[in-house]
């Protein structure tokens, strides 16, 4: 049987920092599990599957008829407790590519070894049909993993929102009401106590926690995202969620305000040269892409801090980004810059050289990220930020125009 495990130490100040605080602790003590390790992923966890037993207790559980588990091997448990069950169990598609939901069909007279291999991964992609906008899906149970969960209900994901706007899609969508009831399923030391400040309007927020030892009911009253917010979202990530443009065609339709992120006014005002600017970044630096792209190739290094191609530049402002861990992905900088607020037109990764550039298209926003970034923990390491040596320069050059 799977204890609680030594105690966290206090809830740090950021989400990054929790976040690695919590995958840090769950490696170090033991506790983690395959698929390792667990740095950047929905943790699995010694006692997963005990904690996933309490769900049948859940009288929210023994109510519902469709549930919607995410795909998680934590989570394995709670899938095979749906299927046992005969629960209609409805998984969400892999990074939201090809749809929103399958719906797990087992075979007729499935065994009980047919159901939990069902359960598995493999089962999700060998025994599923996809459910389209139009399959009038009604979930009546929301189970979803978290990196760290407060006792009020607050939670915290891997950092790239993907639980958070499956439920968005899911209220665009008429899937599930103000009341369905959401339960998470982590082990005890991810339970801690996260800031409220932490919290943001989209974050999906839990009513039932669910470990090795415990069944907590939060009785959170903060409301829960009551669709997507659109001013939230990129082009780029409309770009990789097909089914995501077409809920914006069909809120469009319906007279709803579906303005995305980069289609601020102020950047629908770009001038010809910023244009012709962006198309050299495109073609020079990796795209800023959707939640989960991986690295593309290690690009030239230079000596000098900057990256020579955007040297001179007045529409584009640079920034360093280094002392970054050899075992950190390019998708978990962009997470942390999506959360952070302060996410670039272009970025450089050069993640051999533990460095990374940032390019903005104002000053300001620059050393914002600046400010935000140097010293924030990622992979353990404790980041450096600063304008790329030819940019500072130029600030100051600005700053005393305007003197």
């Amino acid at each position: 049987m799977a204890g609680p495990g030594p105690a966290l130490p206090p809830a740090p100040r950021s989400k990054w920092d929790i976040r690695e605080k919590v995958w840090e602790h769950l490696e170090a003590s033991g506790l983690a599990e395959f698929p390792r390790p667990v740095r950047g992923r929905i943790p699995n966890f010694k006692g997963s599957l005990q904690a996933c037993s309490s769900l049948g207790g859940l009288d929210v559980f023994g109510r519902a008829r469709e549930v919607k588990v995410d795909p998680d091997k934590p989570l394995e448990g709670a899938r095979l407790a749906a299927l046992q069950a005969r629960k209609t169990l409805l998984v969400p598609t892999p990074r939201l590519r090809t749809g929103l939901f399958n719906r797990i069909v087992p075979p007729p007279g499935a065994t009980k070894e047919i159901l939990r291999r069902c359960a598995t991964s493999q089962g999700v992609r060998d025994y599923s049909v996809p459910v389209g906008l139009d399959g009038k899906a009604q979930v009546d149970l929301v189970v979803v993993g978290s990196v760290a969960v407060s006792e009020k209900g607050w939670r915290i994901g891997k950092g790239e929102g993907y639980a958070d706007m499956e439920y968005a899609m899911m209220v665009s969508m008429g899937a599930v009401q103000e009341d369905t009831p959401v339960v998470t399923i982590v082990h005890d030391c991810q339970v801690l106590d996260i800031a409220e400040e932490l919290v943001d309007d989209h974050d999906l927020t839990v009513d039932y926690i669910l470990t090795p030892t415990r069944t907590i009911q939060t009785n959170c009253k903060r409301p829960k995202p009551q669709g997507i917010m659109w001013h939230k979202v990129s082009s780029e990530m409309l770009g990789k969620i097909p089914i995501l443009k077409t809920l914006r065609c069909r809120e469009k339709e319906a007279g709803k305000d579906v303005t995305l992120r980069d289609e601020h006014p102020a950047l629908a005002n770009t001038n010809r040269a910023a244009i012709s600017n962006k198309k050299v970044m495109a073609a020079n630096t990796q795209p800023w892409a959707a939640p989960g792209s991986p690295p593309v190739g290690q690009p030239h290094v230079e000596n000098d801090p900057v990256n020579p191609k955007f040297e001179g530049s007045d529409t584009v402002t640079t920034v360093y980004v280094g002392n970054l861990p050899g075992s950190l992905r390019v998708s978990e900088l962009k997470s942390a810059l999506r959360e952070l607020q302060v996410v670039p037109v272009g970025l450089n990764w050069q993640g051999a050289q533990h460095r990374a550039f940032l390019h903005y298209r104002d000053l300001g926003t620059a050393h914002r990220a600046v400010s935000s970034l140097q010293g924030l923990s990622l992979g353990g390491n404790a980041l450096r930020a600063e304008l790329a040596k030819s940019q500072r320069s130029r600030g100051q050059r600005e700053i005393n125009s305007h003197k």
